[in-house]
């Protein structure tokens, strides 16, 4: 019964139109469901100064350790700083370099790709030989290179782990403009004497960019990781600023004898990023050709 409803509720719709893919995407129960707790993790995190009499800052040591209780909902930490607050608030940076660096890895990455596909020859080759080298490493070890560079805080986080995503973006982007740069449909851009910049921003990348959408839900879960990865290590987000990866960082000492303080950022990173990408596995579904209705 399900299949038949989701095959007549994309009925008369042109495959890959943004209807098309919300209509597949709405009855996956995975995607929906993590579209769910990713909303309610925002809009938790937006309420949370009215919905929380404390400060996340705010030390109390009469509350240090503090077990969770109706008083505080999750515990308080090694300070006495009530951890439901603290990880609420800790939901708007985790997100904001989630968004944030994925925005300038997709940006940079699509520029460079575009370029690269369409002119190919010297360009490409230059592009791609730059893009190489920072290939060469892994993209966490790179983001902790870039972090060391660029010193702590929030800016600079999200600076570094934009760049440290930039190839993935370039290298799918040229790989899609590969695939059309020859259709009819550029060619007679070509003949009429549209620009190169005209065909690359009306008729290139409009049609290379569908797959690039998983890519960016998949990278908005990896970045977040990421994030809370650097913030662990000490060069993301400091304290007392309340990061879920320093917030692991800073309860790791004392799990064995009060796990809360590191099982409630641990649920949050891990629900945030599980999410996106049941979100990204939907949406590629919905995009994949092979499996059409």
């Amino acid at each position: 019964m399900a299949k038949k409803t989701n095959k007549s509720s994309t009925a008369g719709l042109k495959p890959g139109s943004l209807k098309y893919v919300w209509s597949k995407v709405s009855h996956n129960a995975g995607a929906m469901g993590g579209l769910v707790i990713i909303c309610a993790i925002i809009i938790l995190s937006a309420l949370i100064p009215f919905i929380s009499p404390y400060d996340y800052s705010a030390i109390d040591m009469s509350n240090m350790y503090a077990l969770p209780s109706m008083q505080h909902l999750f515990g308080c930490d090694e300070l006495g700083r009530d951890i439901m607050t603290r990880v609420l608030y800790g939901a708007r940076y985790t997100l904001s370099i989630g968004f944030f660096s994925v925005l300038i890895s997709a940006t940079g990455g699509i520029i460079l790709g575009a370029l690269s596909g369409y002119f190919g020859g010297l360009v490409d080759t230059a592009i791609m030989r730059f893009l190489d080298i920072f290939q060469a490493f892994p993209q966490i070890l790179l983001a902790i290179a870039l972090s060391a560079v660029f010193g702590s805080g929030l800016d600079k986080c999200i600076l570094a782990l934009g760049l440290a995503g930039m190839p993935n973006f370039a290298r799918m982007m040229r790989a899609n403009i590969l695939g059309i740069r020859g259709a009819e449909y550029i060619e007679a851009a070509a003949s009429i004497n549209c620009t190169k910049v005209r065909i690359i921003l009306k008729h290139i990348i409009p049609n290379a960019f569908s797959p690039l959408i998983v890519q960016i839900a998949m990278s908005i879960a990896a970045a977040g990781l990421q994030a809370s990865s650097l913030s662990f290590v000490g060069l993301g987000i400091q304290a007392p600023e309340p990061e879920w990866g320093a917030m692991l960082a800073a309860g790791r000492n004392f799990m064995r004898d009060y796990p809360h303080l590191v099982i409630v950022p641990g649920l949050f990173i891990m629900a945030t990023v599980m999410s996106f990408n049941l979100i990204g596995d939907a949406i590629r579904d919905a995009l994949d050709p092979k499996l059409k209705d």
